[in-house]
């Protein structure tokens, strides 16, 4: 399948140490032809981390999209009623939004457009990266892993020596697990 004029709903949290794989991953969809829609948390948003200013990866994505980002609980809202996305992802996922999507709190910019677009049963896929997934998130993973309209990007251990209950997602397989998710699949291996 291809991703020409999908319009991908694309949301950012927290996990800064993946924000320059992530952004690469949002240029090559626009270099597909997708219709990219920005999405970021109030953190991804609004936080500097020594992987950068947030100024500057707010900039890199308005260029590379050509939109302004929703960093809004008011301006997500509208993202189902006015089905402005055949599919989302949220990448990087943080532990946090996990736990939010997994107990349906729907808190920030990025809970509210995946509640927004899922009202009109559509993929969401998840790529995560949290340093706790396999300890206090992992309840929350197995939740989001037996829900409806939710497909999750392959992932693997971080570092199982340093951060043994880390994972992250592998950005090389977000074009595949998309096109995937579209067809209503999960890709597969999920889990490298």
């Amino acid at each position: 399948m291809s991703l020409k004029n999908v319009k991908i709903g694309f949301a950012l949290t927290g996990s800064f140490c993946t924000f320059e794989k992530t952004i690469e991953q949002i240029e090559n969809l626009v270099k597909l032809g997708s219709d990219v829609i920005p999405i970021m948390s109030y953190n991804s948003y609004n936080l500097d981390s020594k992987f950068g200013k947030a100024s500057d990866h707010i900039d890199r994505i308005k260029l590379l999209t050509g939109k302004e980002i929703i960093h809004s609980i008011q301006d997500a809202e509208p993202i189902g009623p006015k089905q402005m996305t055949d599919i989302m992802i949220i990448c990087p996922c943080s532990g946090n939004t996990i736990a939010k999507l997994a107990n349906g709190i729907t808190d920030t910019p990025v809970t509210m457009a995946a509640k927004s677009h899922l009202r009109n049963q559509r993929p969401l896929v998840v790529a995560i990266s949290t340093n706790d997934a396999l300890s206090g998130s992992a309840e929350n993973i197995g939740k989001l892993l037996n829900r409806r309209n939710y497909y999750f990007v392959p992932f693997r251990q971080d570092n199982p020596i340093t951060k043994p209950n880390s994972l992250v997602f592998d950005a090389k397989m977000i074009k595949d697990t998309l096109e995937k998710a579209l067809e209503r699949e999960q890709i597969q291996p999920i889990i490298l």
